[in-house]
């Protein structure tokens, strides 16, 4: 991303205004006023795309979850992600900048939508707060439940905006985080909400070579849609079988070949765990199979997936190859550094599986719109 540098006066107290967000969002002046200037351009820099259905993009990253809701006919009316190097790829490829900490927007704020989406972080819910209000017979529910993390965002956006469904993606660990707890909480505060709730785990590899399992959440509200959901997870896959070399580059540059030092490291490393009986070390991939779940801490030394090459050390994957891993499109832009794109795929969905859930999710919306409006 080029810059270009314009000098603005600002009154005094628009300045200590500014001064005093700043200092607050513990990031630079100029940083903001980007921020405030492309929220006002937002929505004039081009068109809207009129889609077949709305929905928000929460805990955004990247776009990921964008991509697939739109290659379905989705319309995004709302984003949100607070890290500003995802904040600055995500404008480089859709031309608006997120909203940032969901925290700090109110519900009410929020644009109307058909269906929220949102990649959420898992954190484990506090239990004492609840036993304490049970034995003052005091009622709990779930904005007390979930109070402090970032599901209850999810929550209190569900709550006052009804979407007629949802989506939500998290790590498979989650159904075991903190013994149970945090999937038991998750689930009640959804069905307390009025939502038919599904969840199912999926393999990435479906669609991309990677061993990839992520946990999908979709819920379909039932105050709107009454009598039976018959919403499921079954899937079509392509015939074709995805291998890695498929996703290869044919011109890499040497920095991403591992160094004499950090390849001696990596194999003692996995020779000392061997020994000891435990699984730990790097993974050699085959190029006519799948790779292991990319990371966001593949910057550190790629040691997850590695790519063989005669005559030399293993390789990284390139952050382009990172890209095709979870489904970009070469057309996706990377304006960030090596270290940030591998933050970002590696924290990212793959797409044409959230694709194909997006439609499943969309037939569904159609279907039981449709038999409403054809009963009345």
């Amino acid at each position: 991303m080029s810059y270009k540098q314009v000098h603005v006066r600002l009154d005094e107290k628009l300045y200590e205004a500014l001064a005093e967000y700043a200092a607050d969002e513990n990031r630079p002046m100029q940083d903001c006023v980007q921020e405030a200037l492309a929220i006002l351009f937002r929505n004039k820099s081009k068109p809207r795309k009129i889609g077949d259905f709305t929905f928000i993009d929460l805990f955004a990253g990247i776009g990921g979850m964008r991509l697939a809701f739109e290659a379905c006919g989705g319309e995004c009316v709302f984003t949100s992600e607070w890290d500003r190097y995802c904040q600055r790829t995500y404008y480089e490829n859709f031309g608006e900048l997120p909203y940032g900490d969901i925290t700090k927007i109110a519900e009410e704020d929020i644009p109307d939508h058909d269906i929220l989406v949102a990649g959420f972080p898992c954190q484990p819910f506090s239990i004492a707060g609840v036993s304490k209000k049970n034995s003052l017979g005091r009622a709990t529910g779930f904005l007390d439940v979930t109070q402090g993390t970032l599901f209850f965002d999810v929550v209190r956006i569900i709550n006052e905006k009804r979407p007629r469904a949802f989506l939500l993606e998290n790590v498979k660990n989650l159904r075991g985080h903190d013994r149970g707890n945090t999937w038991k909480v998750i689930m009640d505060s959804l069905s307390e909400l009025g939502y038919e709730v599904f969840s199912e785990v999926l393999d990435g590899q479906m669609f991309s070579p990677q061993h990839r399992e992520r946990v999908f959440i979709v819920g379909f509200d039932k105050q709107r849609y009454e009598g039976e959901i018959n919403f499921d997870f079954s899937i079509k896959t392509p015939a074709k079988k995805h291998c890695i070399n498929d996703i290869l580059e044919n011109d890499v540059d040497d920095k991403y070949t591992l160094s004499d030092h950090l390849w001696d490291y990596l194999q003692k490393y996995a020779e000392k765990h061997r020994a000891k009986g435990n699984g730990f070390g790097y993974g050699l991939v085959d190029l006519d199979g799948v790779t292991r779940t990319l990371s966001a801490r593949y910057y550190k030394d790629g040691s997850e997936i590695l790519i063989p090459q005669n005559g030399k050390n293993p390789r990284r994957l390139t952050p382009r190859e990172c890209a095709r891993l979870q489904g970009y499109a070469d057309s996706f832009k990377i304006p960030v550094s090596d270290t940030q794109a591998y933050k970002q795929f590696g924290n990212s969905v793959v797409v044409p599986l959230v694709g194909a859930i997006a439609e499943k999710i969309a037939h569904c919306i159609k279907s039981m719109d449709y038999a409403k409006n054809w009963s009345a």
